[in-house]
Parts: structure tokens; sequence; C-alpha cells
């Protein structure tokens, strides 16, 4: 049977991980990955490749890892992904390459994420580098925000040949990497920069504390700088809230602030970034960043409810973010909705008052539409609530662009196939397209641009 069971992976103990900012995932030793990848079918019509959003040629990086060419692995991973180490961290590989694998219908499906982040692991603590062009074509690209489909559209345009330059509004490069994943799935100085630099060593230029439509504007950079294309991935940045009583209490935050706070700024360190260090936390919403917000607060030494308005069968985040989460002490408050938030009378949240749902008939997500059940409220006692209910793009660079179409949540309107927008020689993707998605599909969009962006000159 042990061809139908992948290699466990190690972890740190829940009890342990639950005080701590260190790596949840230890990931695979060589020989555990070599005997994981062998358990690949090799199949003549790999499903895999067509579950993931980049198109890595998954089969023949997993081949290598069994006959242990590991530069070789990450070489072929490299042609098709900027950020393995960062994907084989944080991606939904069991809805995507995993749960194509043909190997998930009798047992297990092979560990494809875990095999990637070890192979881009161990490229990086070989010094192995991806394979810059051959030459530059002449032609100049600038790149809006230094995320994943800033990093890939990037790196693919500079693989071409391109002279491409990333800006970045914040004083590090990453996006939501950086600001938005916590340490524990993803750290920031070892995996991240590591990936950033990787990006710059072929030959891409990188430009922090530059904000598009502030410090200057895509028009300008058009107009006066030289660049003939541009790509926006920019991402989206702007919280959500309920818009219901006492949302505006202290102590009550978003998801982004909180995360960017402990994640960008290190606030969970000693240090001068002042960060929430609530007693007893409540996070509103059932995503992946509210996962990452909740994990966070407990480790800052709060108790944590989730309070969530579904079941957990349609809880949107990972299968294994919600694993780790209940494993680490965390509480899920299922089919509970807030109507208001309780204050003293200096303003400081005091408690939810929350009500029960049931689900009804499906709505345009295609989820059961929940809806409340009358007179069941009742309160739960906190002193910090952390929404965490989705975001949207920043208006900023869609207000200061000529000709620049947005839909009516402010997301700007871009071509699925190419990114392609309404403003001549703009491409967009990821988030600002969007609104908050996963980090792979803002890589595949990224991906999609760098082809239109390369189309657009061949035709010119």
């Amino acid at each position: 049977m042990d061809g139908f069971v992948r290699v466990p992976i190690s972890e740190q103990e829940p009890k342990v991980r639950a005080t701590n900012f260190e790596e949840v995932c230890l990931g695979y030793t060589e020989e555990e990955a070599v005997k994981e990848a062998g358990r690949c079918l090799n199949c003549k019509n790999p499903k895999c490749v067509g579950g993931c959003p980049v198109s890595i040629n998954i089969p023949a990086f997993i081949h290598e890892v069994a006959e242990r060419n590991f530069e070789k692995a990450y070489q072929i991973i490299s042609e098709s992904s900027a950020l393995p180490a960062v994907c084989g961290r944080v991606c939904p590989q069991e809805t995507q390459c995993e749960g194509q694998c043909i190997r998930g219908i009798k047992g297990e499906a092979v560990a494809i994420g875990k095999l990637e982040r070890f192979v881009a692991d161990w490229a990086r603590e070989n010094g192995v580098k991806p394979t810059p062009a051959a030459e530059k074509n002449g032609h100049k690209v600038a790149v809006i925000g230094s995320g994943p489909s800033g990093l890939t559209c990037a790196g693919d345009l500079a693989k071409l040949g391109y002279d491409v330059t990333i800006f970045e509004a914040l004083q590090k490069a990453g996006g939501v990497l950086v600001y938005g994943i916590p340490e524990f799935r993803l750290p920031k100085d070892k995996v991240v920069a590591a990936e950033v630099e990787n990006v710059k060593s072929l030959g891409v230029k990188l430009e922090t504390n530059v904000i598009i439509g502030k410090s200057i504007t895509i028009d300008e950079l058009m107009e006066e700088e030289g660049f003939e294309a541009v790509f926006i991935g920019s991402g989206a940045g702007l919280p959500r809230f309920m818009g219901i009583p006492g949302e505006q209490a202290n102590g009550v935050f978003s998801a982004n602030e909180f995360l960017t706070r402990s994640n960008l700024m290190k606030a969970y360190e000693d240090s001068d970034t002042p960060i929430s260090r609530g007693k007893k936390v409540v996070v509103v919403g059932g995503g992946n960043v509210a996962m990452d917000a909740a994990r966070t607060a407990l480790r800052l030494g709060a108790e944590v409810h989730v309070v969530y308005r579904r079941s957990e069968a349609e809880l949107p985040a990972r299968a294994e973010e919600v694993h780790h989460a209940k494993e680490e002490g965390i509480q899920f408050d299922l089919l509970q909705n807030p109507v208001e938030i309780l204050t003293d009378d200096k303003g400081w949240v005091t408690g939810v008052r929350v009500i029960k749902m049931e689900l009804g008939e499906p709505d345009e997500s295609g989820r059961r539409r929940p809806v409340e059940v009358e007179g069941s409220e009742y309160d739960i006692d906190c002193d910090t609530v952390i929404m965490s209910l989705g975001t949207s793009p920043n208006p900023l660079i869609s207000s200061t662009t000529e000709g620049l179409e947005v839909n009516r949540r402010g997301c700007i309107v871009a071509e699925e196939k190419d990114g392609e927008t309404s403003k001549a020689a703009v491409y967009a993707g990821g988030d600002a397209v969007t609104g908050a998605a996963t980090v792979i599909l803002a890589m595949g969009a990224g991906k999609a641009a760098a082809k239109g962006i390369d189309e657009y000159f061949q035709n010119k």
C-alpha cells in the first residue's frame, strides 16, 4: 500500500508552534523527497499540468527529483514559475494540481506542492539561479507592484529580453507575500527576499517607495520616462467592512492592517510598531486571510474565535490552514454572523452580538445562501475584532490614469487571456482585476499578461 499513501512531512507540534512565529511545516529531506517523487506515475496525459495556473511541467520536474537531479528539476519549474518556493508553501494544491492527480483516485495524490518547495529550497541553499535571457530586445516595460502577478510578469518579460522596471509603493518588495501572509507560513527573509532576488537576477530593476498615481502617473511613465508598455499588478489593499453598528469602535481592525503591522513591520517582536494584543479576539470571515489573522492573534497571546456565517463545508480557506488553526486551539463559531459590535462608554470593544444562521438555496457563488434565524441573537465577549471580509483595489491608479476602465467594484477591466485593458499598451492582472484571490491565480494572470505584452510588441 506504500504507493497509495504520501510520505508524511514534519511539522512543529501544535502546542509549540502556537507560541512562536517559526515556520509550521519543516519540509522534506532529500530522502523523503526522492521517495515521494517515486510515487508519480508519469502519466501520458498529465492532468496535474492542466490544474496548474502557470502550467509547470509537473511530471518532468518530479521525474528529475526521483533521479536526484535537483538542479534540473529547478530549471524545469523555473521555465514556468518565478516563485516556486512561495507556491510550494501557499498554493491551494489540493484543488489544483493535486486535485487532478491520478494517484488521488485510489489513494493520496502525489505531494506536488511539497516537492516544489523542496526543489526551490534546495536551489536556494545551493546557490542555483534561473537562467537569464541571452540578450535584450531594446523594449522598455514598467511593472506596477512587486506582488505575485508583478514579479511573474516581470520575470517572464525579462526572460524574453525586455528591459523591465518594477515600481513598488512600499519599502520592501513582495506585495501580499510580505505584508499579508504570516511568517509561520511564509518566511520573509529566507524565502520571499530570495525569490525577489531571483527575479532581479534576470535583469529586472526594482524601485521601491514609488506610489503610482502620486509619485508618478502611468501616463507620465509612458510619455516622459520612455516606457512602451505597462503592466498593473498593484493588488487589492482596500479592506471591506460590514457596515454594522459599532464598527468604528476602538479595537476593531481590518485583517489587512493587523497583518501588515505583524508581517511587514515585525510588530510581533519587541519593536516600535504597535499591534493589538487582545486577550479575546473575534475574527470575522472564513478565508485564508481570516485564518492568517486568527493564527497571528493566537501567537500574540489571545483566545481566538473565528465567526463565519456558513458551515465548515463552505469555508473558503484551505483545508490545511483550517486544520492547523484547529490544532492550535482556535475556536470556530460557524453559522453565526455579527449584527453589532458592543462597546463601553469610552468607545472600546466589549463584545460582538451575533445571530445564528441556517443555509438556504445556493446563491450566485454556488454556495448555499445563509439566512438569519429570527430571535437567535447572543453576545460573544471580546476586546478585539478583526474584519476579514475581502479587499478591493485602491482607486488611486485608476483615478489618475486617462482611459483606464474599471467595473462597479473598482477593479480594472482586463481581458482574461492576455490582461489587455481599455488603454493602449497597458495591461493588468491579479487582484487589481479580480479582487482578492490566490497567489497562484495572480501569477497566472501575470504570466498571461507577459505573453500578451510580447505579442503586442511582435505585432507593432
